[in-house]
């Protein structure tokens, strides 16, 4: 039979003292004399003990893990929509945000949230228990709830989330990151009738992004109908069915349509070109985020950049200085876009040009 782990237990009876004073010496306390320090950390050596950093945790309220709440997405495209969930951008918000974490000493909790199942909020309320802050991505918890964590624990909203009077909000200027975009589609493209792919328009990401480009687009003279505002659901899926319903009004077509992200912008693209739509010929298609494939795809996508590894830095960052005491608990972050200019838009990009680092506020680059 195969010998069990040792346990703290085994710890403090070897060394003849307390499990409290097994986890002060763990801690390196000074409530704990050298002399009985020495005799808990031989009697670690003696039983090949290994601390298990929650065990830690429970003396001195820290656990050094950080919490990562996003979405997952459900629905009729589940299939699809999950994989370009997890596999683009929300991927490279992850990685960002567990990189940094490890800089600053902690592990990262990851935890999907299906936020139209009733007892989710009870399991990230659950979760408070085993991690020092949490990261929410995207809208997942109402306004509430968020206050409700926030009470027992720090909390960092992401990409989607309006300004917070109990938690810190990062995100990116997506009001100029639109503007730059209809400046541009307009001054180099001699634009006046445009179109719109939005996202839920129950994210906010979605509504500032809409909002910033119809005002953006007005106010240099050009227009947007009705017809030519499409709402999908953040997935090249989504963005292809919602082209393809507009293609079956037969309907004039407006010179652009511009996508609330990059996935959509990759699906209207397929239905326009599955129809005889030439892209940019015929008709110009943007994106959002600047994910890997798009300077891959034909056309080369042009598009918003967002550093999501960066948006996941920040927010880890951020809950960190808070944890240490170092910043307020209730503020907020906004990073930097650049427009970049590729063929889809009309364009004729050099493909030698290297990329430009990011800057604030956002430029125009060509890639």
């Amino acid at each position: 039979m195969a010998e069990s782990t040792p346990t703290i237990y085994d710890v403090a009876e070897r060394a003849g003292v307390s499990i409290a004073t097994v986890s002060r010496a763990l801690n390196s306390l000074n409530s704990v004399r050298p002399a009985t320090r020495e005799k808990v950390l031989r009697a670690m050596e003696e039983l090949d003990f290994v601390p298990n950093s929650v065990a830690r945790g429970l003396s001195i309220g820290k656990h050094g893990i950080l919490g990562l709440v996003f979405t997952r997405v459900v629905g009729e495209n589940n299939g699809l929509a999950v994989e370009e969930a997890s596999l683009l951008y929300t991927d490279i918000v992850i990685r960002g945000a567990e990189t940094r974490a490890a800089e600053h000493g902690y592990s990262l909790l990851l935890s999907s949230f299906d936020e139209s199942h009733p007892s989710g909020v009870n399991a990230l309320l659950a979760l408070t228990g085993t991690v020092d802050g949490l990261i929410v991505l995207d809208r997942v918890l109402s306004d509430d709830d968020v206050a409700i964590i926030a009470r027992r624990i720090p909390v960092v909203l992401l990409a989607g989330r309006g300004d917070s009077e109990v938690a810190t909000t990062v995100r990116v200027d997506n009001e100029q990151a639109m503007a730059s975009l209809a400046e541009h589609l307009v001054r180099a493209h001699a634009v006046t009738r445009v179109g719109f792919v939005s996202g839920s328009l129950e994210s906010p990401d979605a509504l500032a992004r809409a909002g910033g480009f119809r005002r953006s687009i007005e106010s240099l003279g050009a227009t947007m109908a009705d017809v030519d505002f499409l709402e999908a659901d953040w997935t090249s899926a989504g963005g292809e069915s919602a082209m393809s319903a507009r293609l079956d009004r037969d309907e004039p077509l407006p010179q652009v349509f511009a996508c609330a992200n990059d996935q959509m912008a990759v699906g209207v693209i397929f239905a326009l070109q599955e129809r005889g739509h030439r892209v940019p010929e015929d008709i110009a298609v943007t994106g959002f985020d600047d994910i890997t494939l798009t300077r891959y795809f034909s056309p080369p996508l042009t598009t918003i950049r967002q550093s999501g590894g960066l948006l996941g830095a920040v927010a880890v960052d951020a809950l960190t200085s808070t944890l240490e005491g170092t910043e307020a608990p209730q503020r907020t972050v906004v990073l930097p876009t650049q427009l970049v200019v590729r063929a889809s838009c009309g364009c004729s990009a050099d493909p030698e040009e290297p990329l430009r680092e990011l800057h604030h506020p956002p430029q125009r680059i060509r890639a």
